[in-house]
């Protein structure tokens, strides 16, 4: 039998990779940039598989909080905001899940995850074709994809990987550029 659930995971981390892989635009609005729309339906993809594995697979609510963190820099991103305010808004964010997630389990892997989500967050968030929304998304991907090596998840390690690689490409093609 077919395990929607997890399939509507593959498919929106597809479609987040994709994003990933999708070379930046001169675009004078971020609504016009394919790579930022990719991104942003890659994040309510798996924001809709975090709700489908929270209400029929025992899947956490930690996990559908986290992915409409990502949901809300989408739409931080596409809004055009400033990245001080993203990085206000996002770190607070991020910090109250870390210390959360202390409360909610007894290791500290989750902080990898949720450290990684707010890095990709950002990444998201921060203005198109610049250094630090490649780094953030970089990090970001890099710790999910150890967060997923770690959990023994090797779906969302592959993709985080190549999401990590492609990101990372755009990083060096940057910094050879300064």
């Amino acid at each position: 039998m077919i395990n929607y659930i997890l399939l509507t995971g593959m498919w929106g981390g597809l479609v987040a990779v994709i994003g990933a892989a999708y070379p930046e635009e001169k675009v004078k609005s971020p609504l016009h940039s394919t790579k930022n729309w990719l991104l942003a339906i890659g994040a309510l993809i798996l924001t809709g598989y975090a709700c489908l594995n929270y209400f029929f697979a025992s899947g956490s609510v930690f996990f559908v909080l986290l992915e409409l963190l990502v949901v809300v820099s989408a739409v931080m991103m596409m809004a055009d905001f400033r990245d001080t305010v993203d990085t206000i808004v996002l770190a607070i964010a991020g910090a109250g899940f870390v210390v959360w997630s202390l409360f909610l389990y007894e290791g500290y892997q989750t902080i990898y995850f949720i450290v990684g989500l707010t890095g990709i967050a950002l990444g998201y968030a921060f203005k198109m074709g610049t250094t630090k929304r490649s780094l953030a998304l970089t990090v970001g991907s890099g710790l999910i994809a150890y967060f997923s090596y770690l959990g023994k998840a090797p779906v969302f390690l592959w993709l985080n990987v190549f999401f990590c690689l492609f990101s990372a490409y755009y990083l060096v093609k940057g910094l050879r550029k300064a």
